[in-house]
């Protein structure tokens, strides 16, 4: 695989990080986390809500149940507030370490090159550009200098696993995404929340945040906020 330095085309995965930075006050505080335990006994005790109800909860949060994704990574755990809508009926949530890390899974309808940054360059920002940019077995792996992300193309979506480089390396995140699936019936019952309880759970776009970096508003000018 070949590492590339390139002028700045595409729009990258990389955006997923913005989100990321936007939801690190609520997952650092008051923000419920499914442990592992909470997940064994979920997926041990009695059947899943009907497909019906699933549906109607995914809906709440304005998608859709079959883009409903989950991931497992050693020592993470899902951030349960961070769960709702990406774009128009995507999918994104946060799983958070003790320590404060995290990893972002992001599902969302976008165009081949928004996945593959192999066949042309590939954009960062101007203040956190693109640096490494290759293919890793079936998914597209990226960098800049603050952030990493891995994507795959399903159908029409493009499935994003992403975090900062200096709190996730990379083969922890490979696996991440290589763990990525579409939520079974069991899962989205843990991962969705309850009837009632969508609102307020979407996580927030905001636009005045660059693709990558340290979150400060995107005044087009060359130094970092």
């Amino acid at each position: 695989m070949t590492s590339h330095s390139r002028p700045p085309r595409l729009r990258p995965v990389l955006t997923a990080l913005a989100l990321t930075l936007t939801l690190a006050a609520a997952t650092g505080c008051g923000t419920e986390v499914a442990s592992d335990a909470e997940a064994a006994r979920s997926a041990s005790a009695a059947p899943a809500p009907d497909r019906a109800e699933l549906e109607a909860r995914a809906r709440a949060v304005q998608t859709v149940a079959e883009h409903v994704w989950v991931t497992e990574a050693p020592g993470y755990t899902l951030a349960r507030q961070s769960v709702g809508v990406v774009g128009d009926d995507g999918f994104g949530s946060v799983y958070t370490t003790s320590e404060g890390g995290q990893l972002q899974l992001r599902v969302e309808r976008l165009p081949h090159a928004d996945a593959d940054c192999t066949d042309g360059p590939a954009a960062g920002s101007a203040q956190d550009p693109v640096v490494t940019c290759e293919r890793d077995g079936e998914q597209w792996y990226r960098a800049t200098e603050s952030g990493h992300a891995y994507a795959q193309e399903q159908g029409d979506l493009v499935v994003t696993v992403s975090g900062a480089r200096e709190e996730v390396d990379r083969a922890a995140l490979r696996a991440a995404a290589r763990a990525a699936h579409r939520a079974d019936d069991h899962e989205l019952d843990r991962v969705l929340p309850p009837a009632g309880e969508a609102s307020g759970r979407q996580p927030v776009e905001r636009g005045d945040l660059p693709p990558v970096g340290d979150g400060a508003p995107n005044n087009d000018v060359g130094a970092s906020g």
